[in-house]
């Protein structure tokens, strides 16, 4: 299984809504050990869970070039689009709340228009980071920002819940 967690690089994306599968990939404790490296332009990790070797990525592409990324991982490994898990921030899910799709539409989010692009397929797991929808403004300067301190209080428990859906796919 490859597990890909989105995100754009620099310090400046760092705390944005759009960077909640970076966020949730350096905060999970199955993360916590590993070794990365650079590798399918991006940073690549490998680890055995449940007597399986699983492969982890944080595309350092910029969030509309992810399938770069996520095609050469693909190819290398020669996986199937049900082995690829794409962790995202979602905002058509209500902020905190964390759910889990097979395949499905974009809604708007660029870097898995990217992946499924470059795969050839939209049929890819999908962890969704419910971020919520701006109530005025622009959807690509909400993704942008940084989460309040408020919100960042609650990362602890949503990343929980996505390493809980997480383990349960890698088993």
């Amino acid at each position: 299984m490859l597990v890909v967690f989105l995100g754009n690089p620099g310090s400046e994306y760092k705390l944005t809504r759009h960077n909640s599968g970076f966020i949730v990939a350096e905060n999970m404790e199955l993360t916590q050990d590993l070794r990365w490296s650079q590798k399918f332009f991006g940073m690549f990790a490998k680890k055995d869970f449940s007597g399986h070797q699983h492969c982890f990525l944080k595309p350092e592409t910029f969030m509309n070039l992810s399938g770069k990324s996520v095609q050469a991982a693909k190819s290398f490994f020669k996986l199937s689009e049900r082995e690829i898990v794409v962790v995202h921030d979602d905002i058509e899910t209500e902020f905190g709340v964390v759910t889990f799709r097979e395949g499905g539409g974009f809604a708007g989010h660029n870097g898995l228009k990217s992946i499924a692009n470059s795969i050839g397929s939209p049929d890819f797991l999908r962890i969704k980071i419910g971020v919520g929808r701006p109530k005025k403004g622009d959807v690509a300067s909400f993704v942008l920002g940084k989460f309040t301190p408020e919100e960042m209080s609650y990362f602890p428990a949503v990343t929980e819940s996505v390493e809980e859906k997480l383990k349960e796919l890698l088993q």
